[in-house]
């Protein structure tokens, strides 16, 4: 199991019907209905796709200011300067909008930080470096919300500074020309979650002009789209008309280094959703910035000969399978410190290394924080000072958090859910306790468990057919408020189970009743250790299309799977006749024939039960457990005599048993002595209605 708990969706019937009746396939009514999209008109809105942006960038705060500055720049001939972020939303915010200005005749200038050597943001030397290659006039994208002190240096050197970013801001604005940032506590703009290439976007449409405003929006919605989703914006509104328009025109873009990157990550003329964007592409890209070669990317974007580009996708390829190794050898390194890390230290994870690489681990922390379900803190170290990227988990607001640490560290800035900061060695293990006591605080005290949210479970497996998975695509583009659906499948069958990908991933046959699924698990050869032919498992998934060799076939592409929670026909059967013997109903003879246990197979059943709980408690789920215990045990209705050892265990103190939903917590008690097991109120009844028909029999 990845995770340790499913929150399955539970859309009425009615709901569900009511879609299904408006003409929506059955699952897509079925996901619409778990997501509270209840009616045909608001399932119409949720599905629109605008084909352009609507709402006027005239109506974002000080927009008007910059672009009269900016016009006056591209006017009087003057050098603008571009000053971008090294992730992929800084790269392609940096080249949509140099694209524009070099097309309008501008004398232009990038920078790129280095993320290693510069760290993140504005920096002054940088600044001074602009200036005295001529700039006047410094635009930022996906930056610049946080640097009032660079930004004051900027106009001591006689350099204006035009502001576009869409990261929180602090209590004071920068004191720039203009300050375009839709997060502005004044600003009115009715969309606040476009990416920082979203804001550049709309820059460059204000400065177009509305007779250009189409043309310019199909020039660089490419740009946008894939900005936006690797930044994990909000999959609605704008972002949505945004990533769908550019995914559309993905193939037949201008920009040649695209289909140059297309064509050598193995996507090229193939149908791309936002999921390749996000796991192919975007790597790729945010490669380049983390191993502090940003500009490789941001070349690759603005090249205009087909073999240079080619040459430049390559490179960018190499170095993201190097970012790859480097990668899994911090994973390993930051696991076996959480695992010396105490209880009370594990509610936010606040690690720090000389060995890491700094361009790295703030996608280490996204992992960790997925594995452990707790806020991440992963920090570079270097002559005593610290440099960190942080992930949240649980909607965990990072942002607050860093701002009520602020006197610990030396800056900070970014999301509600990633954010990057620095801090002084020393102030570490203050910060570790702080983080941590501030976290619990926000949970209440109560430790988050990793939740997989499941959209519904198949009550019809006949149900999936690539005919509803066709129609599940008409919920794309997927990302952030809008997921890619997940389904459940409960109480399945495992009839056959092998590695494939060089033992990497599962490859395995599932069943239930008289429908057969392929299922595909990516990186899980784990799992195979508790899974053999027969056994019942619940299978969470994406309902994909999956063609091979010119067939295209249905497929389950695991997500996660577990043992049944499920009973089958005779477990249910067999739990039933446990719950009438201790609730003093009658039973039939055979019945309770079935129910008789030895005391052979009562000491096979507290030999496992002891050995399992000396240690200490087990939090297990009943059903899988007792599954366990009679596989162990074996015999005839082990599943039935599994269960009732456990209760007259139970009754006769020698466990406690609590439970909650499907999980049970066991726990050896302290006795002294022998305990007669058949003094059990169960075993009793047991026994005592045996000889009562006995008598009858008679």
């Amino acid at each position: 199991m990845k995770y340790q708990k499913w929150h399955i969706g539970t859309a009425s019937e009615q709901d569900t019907a009511l879609l299904k009746e408006a003409g929506y396939p059955s699952l897509l009514a079925t996901v619409l209905a778990a997501r509270g999209i209840t009616t045909s008109e608001a399932a119409a809105e949720a599905l629109e796709r605008e084909t352009s942006l609507t709402i006027s960038p005239m109506l974002m705060r000080d927009m008007d200011k910059a672009v009269a500055r900016i016009q006056k720049a591209l006017a009087n001939d003057e050098t603008i300067a571009v000053f971008g972020d090294y992730d992929v939303d800084g790269i392609t915010s940096t080249v949509l909008l140099l694209d524009y200005l070099k097309n309008c005749g501008a004398k232009c200038l990038r920078y790129i930080p280095r993320r290693i050597e510069d760290g993140y943001g504005l920096s002054k030397d940088a600044i001074q470096g602009l200036r005295d290659k001529g700039a006047t006039l410094m635009i930022t994208v996906d930056c610049g919300i946080t640097g009032n002190e660079e930004i004051d240096f900027a106009a001591s050197i006689g350099m204006d500074v035009v502001v576009t970013d869409h990261h929180e801001c602090k209590e004071n604005l920068p004191r720039a020309v203009a300050v375009v940032d839709p997060h502005r506590p004044d600003d009115t703009y009715p969309f606040k979650y476009l990416a920082g290439v979203g804001v550049a976007l709309k820059l460059v449409l204000a400065l177009g002009g509305p007779d250009r405003e189409n043309a310019l929006f199909a020039r660089y919605c490419t740009l946008a789209a894939i900005g936006t989703i690797a930044d994990v914006m909000r999959m609605e509104g704008e972002n949505r008309t945004i990533v769908s328009c550019g995914l559309a025109a993905l193939n037949h873009t201008d920009f040649v280094g695209i289909h140059a990157l297309l064509k050598e990550a193995g996507l090229l003329g193939k149908p791309i959703t936002s999921i390749q964007i996000g796991f192919v592409l975007s790597p790729r890209i945010n490669a380049a910035g983390r191993m502090g070669a940003a500009d490789l990317a941001a070349d690759l974007l603005q090249e205009t000969d087909p073999v240079k580009a080619e040459e430049l996708a390559k490179q960018l390829c190499d170095l993201n399978r190097e970012r790859q190794a480097v990668e899994q050898s911090i994973c390993a390194d930051a696991i076996a410190q959480i695992e010396r890390l105490r209880p009370e230290e594990r509610n936010a994870l606040v690690l720090s290394s000389e060995e890491w690489h700094q361009g790295v681990v703030g996608i280490v922390a996204s992992r960790l924080s997925e594995k452990y379900a707790a806020p991440s803190f992963m920090i570079h170290l270097k002559d005593g000072s610290g440099k960190g990227s942080c992930r949240s988990y649980g909607g965990f607001n990072l942002f607050s958090a860093l701002e009520s640490c602020s006197d610990l560290l030396d800056g900070f800035g970014g999301h509600e859910l990633a954010a990057g900061f620095t801090i002084p060695e020393e102030n570490i293990v203050a910060f570790r306790q702080r983080m941590n006591r501030f976290v619990k605080a926000a949970s209440g005290g109560e430790r988050a468990v990793s939740c997989l949210e499941v959209d519904a479970a198949i009550s019809n497996p006949a149900d999936m057919t690539l005919e509803q998975v066709d129609h599940l695509a008409q919920l794309e583009p997927y990302g952030s408020g809008n997921p890619r659906p997940v389904f459940a499948l409960l109480g399945a069958t495992v009839d056959s189970v092998q590695a494939v990908g060089q033992g990497k991933h599962l490859k395995l046959r599932l069943s239930k009743g008289p429908s057969r699924f392929d299922a595909i698990f990516f990186s899980m050869p784990e799992a195979a250790a508790q899974l053999e032919p027969g056994c019942r498992v619940d299978a969470a998934f994406y309902l994909q299309a999956n063609t091979f060799r010119g067939t295209t076939t249905l497929q389950l592409q695991l997500v996660d799977l577990r043992p049944s929670l499920t009973p089958s026909r005779h477990e249910a059967e067999s739990l039933d006749l446990l719950h009438r013997l201790t609730g003093e109903q009658p039973l039939t003879a055979q019945e309770t024939a079935r129910l008789m246990i030895s005391r052979d197979q009562f000491a096979a059943f507290w030999r496992i039960l002891d050995r399992h709980l000396k240690q200490g408690k087990l939090e297990t789920d009943l059903l899988p457990y007792l599954r366990s215990l009679a596989a162990q045990v074996g015999g005839c209705d082990s599943f039935l005599r599994a269960a009732l050892a456990l209760t007259v265990f139970q009754e006769r103190g020698l466990i406690s048993l609590s439970r909650q939903e499907d999980r049970v917590t066991l726990c050896l008690n302290p006795i002294q002595g022998k305990v007669d097991l058949y003094a059990s109120p169960c075993l009793r009844r047991l026994r005592g209605g045996a000889e009562v028909k006995r008598g009858d029999s008679q």
